[in-house]
């Protein structure tokens, strides 16, 4: 089976690719490379092109009729970025989105994944969510996130495409056999400054916002391996018709599915956490919550096992060992 990524380059698409090829299927990647780096495309089949472009889109399907699915993965997604600079952030992941499915659509090629984000969650009272529950994306990036949700719910009515949106909670970890990893050389997200810290790139790790209600002040996560979260696309794939037809809530052909650890950690506990796999203190100084930042969710994943079969099998522990593990070795391979 062929799949398109877009953003098949990145930290997550070319996790996602790894897994494919690893089943025996044949990624096809679309990246630009604004963020991604060329490493990661290793040898596979690779258009380096901007996913409005619809020139590029026509030839890989002309090319490669045979494509099953598009998993949508490429986007901007540091938030306090969006905050100083929502501009790019509305262009790159919503109107340049919407060509992307129009063009899709227009080339009869309907089934879409698309990576979008627990970012999008209202605070409810135990931070416990389903696919039901009340939403209230409060940044830049999470309102590009929730547009995309009812554009793609939109453009599966009126043209005909067929959509699942997969709703990530905090991908951590690396590609096990260390093929790919966090690469972004100022990482914003808290595995990769705590990786940063223990490997003597910063001295100390600051930890943003200590007055939400939780159990111990910090924000809570819920954080699952970037392998199990790569694991969750190959069967959305491989169960695309299934996820649909069972998961629609009315005659759309498009679904919402939660992909989590079922575990709310807070940031204080995962610092522990990775204290304790690491051997050795973290520094750590207290600072203000970020622009953007929200007390947190985690998942109910029923759903996911529902429709997909698909539930995590790594453990937070496991995803803090392979951040390390990467972080040592990341350098080498991105040159």
């Amino acid at each position: 089976m062929k799949v398109l990524i877009t953003g098949g380059a990145g930290y997550i698409g070319s996790t996602i690719a790894s897994a494919l090829e690893d089943a025996g299927h044949t990624p096809i990647i679309l990246d630009s490379l604004l963020t991604g780096p060329k490493a990661f495309v290793r040898d596979r089949i690779f258009y380096q092109a901007d996913i409005a472009d619809k020139v590029a889109l026509k030839q890989i399907f002309q090319d490669h009729p045979d494509i099953f699915a598009t998993i949508h993965c490429a986007a901007l997604i540091v938030v306090p970025d969006s905050v100083s600079d929502p501009y790019n952030y509305y262009i790159d992941n919503v109107v340049k989105s919407m060509e992307l499915f129009k063009t899709l659509a227009e080339l009869n090629h309907p089934r879409v994944v698309f990576s979008s984000s627990a970012a999008i969650y209202d605070v409810v009272p135990n931070f416990m969510v389903n696919e039901e529950s009340p939403l209230k994306p409060l940044s830049p990036y999470a309102r590009t996130k929730y547009m995309m949700e009812m554009v793609l719910k939109d453009f599966c009515k009126a043209y005909g495409l067929k959509a699942i949106a997969l709703r990530y909670f905090n991908p951590i970890g690396a590609d096990p056999k260390l093929r790919t990893g966090l690469h972004v050389k100022n990482p914003s997200h808290l595995i990769g400054k705590l990786v940063q810290v223990a490997l003597g790139k910063e001295p100390v790790f600051h930890l943003t916002g200590v007055d939400w209600p939780t159990r111990d002040g910090s924000g809570i996560r819920d954080y699952l391996h970037v392998w199990d979260l790569a694991q969750a696309h190959l069967k959305a794939v491989l169960n695309f018709d299934k996820a649909i037809a069972e998961g629609k809530s009315d005659d759309t052909d498009y679904t919402v599915i939660n992909l989590g650890s079922q575990q709310g950690v807070t940031v204080k506990e995962f610092v522990a956490a990775f204290e304790s796999v690491y051997g050795k203190k973290i520094p750590m100084e207290i600072k203000p919550a970020r622009p953007g930042d929200i007390a947190g969710a985690y998942a109910n994943a029923d759903k996911a096992n529902r429709l997909l079969g698909w539930k995590v099998e790594m453990t937070t522990a496991d995803g803090i060992r392979d951040a390390l593990r990467w972080g040592e070795v990341r350098d080498q391979i991105l040159g």
